[in-house]
This record gives structure tokens, C-alpha cells and sequence, in this order.
């Protein structure tokens, strides 16, 4: 008599299709935001001229969207072909690349709070630096007016850090016209005015600091944010949690299809 041994050991369809459509999220948002990253290098002619890049002291913001876009693409793409066709290579290399993502997280986020005043002064030489480069790159302009129009904030630790920008700076020796001003982003809005004065700037600073309240705001960005996150810390907390349970699903996933692939290949070696 003859006995035969059947194997009991499956790949779980719900795990497999589960962790397909977890990915194909984060590929379809990896393929969006490498086409706005292309796309706007395109409009400021960056793909005919690369060295414009590396022109530019401050942030490009558009690098840190084709960062995220590379990132989400490749771990998308990785995820999805790797739940597909069974591949634990690619499986594990999605798991071990959100793994170091989480614990990098982990570690910026402790150390962050750990070391305040290390972090306030990084910050601090990052928005000078970029502050040297606003006029350089219209999305690095944008994004100041941006931060400085939502916090009702005025250069790094004032308005005084616009003499780092040498169209802004109040030397004897600048031409520009906006010389010792600021940015329209830094103005105080009139609600009666419903168009956006971009000369409402002009010559603040000539004027003695008491008569800077009435016209701009005098609150720096780092003050603004510092105060800004103790106001906020839920939403904060709620966004950090939300990030990594998504982030720790996706590996269970991984981890779960990753088993499933091992017991059914050691069940067939038998």
C-alpha cells in the first residue's frame, strides 16, 4: 500500500491581493508625484540645463517631490510585482526598506526631541540658506511666501534675516528696488483689499522698528513653528501614528506573504 502525502502548506490569496492593492497606492502616487517633479523641472527648463540645479543654494522643493516620487515608485512597484508572482527577493527587500523608513522615523523623531537646540539652530541655517535663495527658484519663492502667509511670520527669527537676501539687503551698495524690505508675504493683509499688493514691502525696514507692526509681521517663522506644535501636537501625533500603522500593516503583509512562500517552497521539497 502506497501512502501519499499531501501538502496543507497555501499562499493566502487575501495576504497576496491585499498587499498587491496596498502597493498599487503608493505606486500610482509614486508615477503622480514624478510627473509633477518632471513636469515643473520642465517649466524652469531644468531637464535641458541640469546645472541649474546645482545654481541653486537653497531647497528646489521639486527634488524633494522626485525624492517621494522615486521612493513610492520603486517601493510600489517592488510590493506589487513582488506579491504577484510570489517573489520573496523583492518581498523582502519592500519589508526591509519600510523597516529602515519606520526605525529612520523612530530615531529623527527621538533625537529631535532629544536635542531641541541642535535641531532649532539646523533649522535656523536651512531657512537662511534658503532665505539667500528666494528670488533663485520660483517654487523655493513660493514655498517661503507660503510659510510666511500661513504663520503670519517674517524670515527665520524676523524680518531683519531678509538682509541675507541681497535684493532685500539694506547696503549702501544694492541697486534693487526692493532694498531693505521684504517679501509681500511678510505684509500685514487688508481686508478691504481684495488684490494682492507685491510692493506693499517696499522700504519697511528703512522705517524706525516701532511703526513694523502696523504694516508687517515681526514674528519670526522659527518663533511661529515653535509655537505653532504645542498648539497642535494631536494632530501631529495623530498624523505620525497614522503613518506608521499604515507602515506596519504593509509589513505584517509582507512578513505574513514572505511565510506563506517559505512553508509552501519547504512543504514541496519534501
Amino acid at each position: 500500500m502506497h501512502y501519499y502525502r499531501y501538502s496543507s502548506a497555501e499562499v493566502s490569496c487575501w495576504y497576496k491581493y491585499l498587499l498587491f492593492s496596498y502597493n498599487i497606492i503608493f505606486w500610482l502616487a509614486g508615477v503622480a508625484f514624478l510627473a509633477a517633479g518632471l513636469w515643473a523641472w520642465s517649466e524652469k527648463g531644468v531637464l535641458s540645463d541640469l546645472t541649474k540645479v546645482t545654481g541653486l543654494h537653497g531647497l528646489d522643493p521639486v527634488v524633494l517631490v522626485l525624492m517621494v516620487g522615486i521612493v513610492m515608485f520603486t517601493l510600489g512597484f517592488a510590493g506589487c510585482v513582488g506579491a504577484l508572482r510570489e517573489n520573496i527577493c523583492l518581498l523582502k527587500f519592500f519589508c526591509g526598506t519600510i523597516v529602515f523608513i519606520f526605525l529612520l522615523e523612530l530615531a529623527v523623531a527621538v533625537l529631535a526631541f532629544l536635542f531641541q537646540d541642535w535641531v532649532r539652530d539646523r533649522v535656523k541655517e536651512f531657512f537662511e540658506n534658503n532665505i539667500k535663495s528666494y528670488r533663485d527658484d520660483i517654487d523655493l519663492q513660493n514655498l517661503i511666501d507660503s510659510l510666511q502667509k500661513i504663520n503670519h511670520c517674517c524670515g527665520a527669527q524676523g524680518p531683519e534675516d531678509w538682509d541675507f537676501n541681497i535684493y532685500f539687503n539694506c547696503s549702501s551698495e544694492s541697486k534693487s528696488r526692493e532694498k531693505c524690505g521684504v517679501p509681500f508675504s511678510c505684509c500685514i493683509p487688508d481686508p478691504a483689499q481684495k488684490v494682492v499688493n507685491t510692493q506693499c514691502g517696499y522700504d519697511v525696514r528703512k522705517k524706525s522698528k516701532n511703526q513694523w507692526d502696523d504694516q508687517i509681521f515681526v514674528k519670526g517663522c522659527i518663533v511661529a513653528l515653535e509655537a505653532w506644535l504645542p498648539q497642535n501636537i494631536y494632530i501631529v501625533a495623530g498624523v505620525f501614528i497614522a503613518i506608521s500603522l499604515l507602515q506596519i500593516f504593509g509589513i505584517f503583509l509582507a512578513r505574513t506573504l514572505i511565510s506563506d512562500i517559505e512553508a509552501v517552497k519547504a512543504s514541496n521539497a519534501f
